[in-house]
């Protein structure tokens, strides 16, 4: 299409746009307690998502060399013995059950990010490619585990740089990385308001993977440029 013509390099966000194609991550953990038969509200469910959120933004459980499962391990540990302190579940074997929910996500990311592979092979041989992504100060181990760091020209993290979306300077500076002016670089995330709107107000390109998101206020809104596959953004390069 002509008005992306003129791209000469793609910024990718991480979670929840190569690893689980647009699904907010509290989705992909609520189908891993229901497949483990987990007893619980979803609304309780979410407050446990968001309280191991904080604790792990608060305290440094997740390490530089954590791969994915060791991150969701710890993840689900915390969501668990809050759900068990808080009375909101029983459970005789909670080191057990975090590990089955660990496995879960991760087998699930395996399979997103086999079906982005290749498409990250095939924008990497025409494009250079940076991402930039709100994690925990692993996630250039869990790119190296799944085997796509070789794509990326470098990584750009929130917990390596200091600066979070949706704040657009740690998009500024997967721009300046890529030594190109922003009406040449595409931004390609999951989410509107930490992904789009702030690479679009630095003059970016967008394009939003649209899955099932945090708020149904997200879920209703519609961008120009939406796919629901990152296979999709093939033909839309050509």
């Amino acid at each position: 299409m002509s008005e992306f013509a003129g791209l000469k390099g793609i910024i990718f966000d991480y979670g929840g746009t190569i690893d689980s194609r647009g699904t907010h991550w509290s989705e992909v953990i609520w189908d891993a307690y229901v497949a483990c038969g987990v007893k619980v509200d979803k609304a309780v469910f979410r407050d446990a998502y968001v309280h191991a959120e904080r604790e792990l933004a608060r305290v440094r459980h997740i390490l530089p060399q954590d791969d994915f499962y060791t991150l969701l391990l710890k993840k689900m540990r915390i969501e668990l013995a809050w759900l068990i302190e808080g009375g909101h579940i029983t459970c005789d074997q909670p080191e057990e059950l975090a590990q089955a929910l660990a496995h879960y996500c991760d087998d699930r990311a395996r399979e997103c990010i086999a079906e982005a592979r290749p498409v990250l092979e095939a924008l990497a041989e025409r494009f250079p490619l940076m991402l930039v992504s709100n994690f925990y100060g692993n996630v250039d181990t869990v790119l190296h585990t799944y085997d796509v760091r070789r794509y990326f020209k470098g990584v750009i993290e929130s917990a390596v740089v200091g600066v979070r979306k949706p704040n657009p300077t740690i998009f500024r500076l997967g721009i300046d990385a890529l030594e190109l002016p922003a009406e040449q670089v595409l931004v390609v995330g999951d989410s509107l308001r930490k992904d789009i709107f702030p690479a679009e107000s630095l003059g970016c390109h967008t394009v939003w993977l649209k899955g099932k998101g945090w708020t149904a206020d997200e879920d209703a809104q519609t961008h120009p440029h939406t796919i629901t596959r990152i296979a999709q953004l093939l033909p839309m390069l050509q």
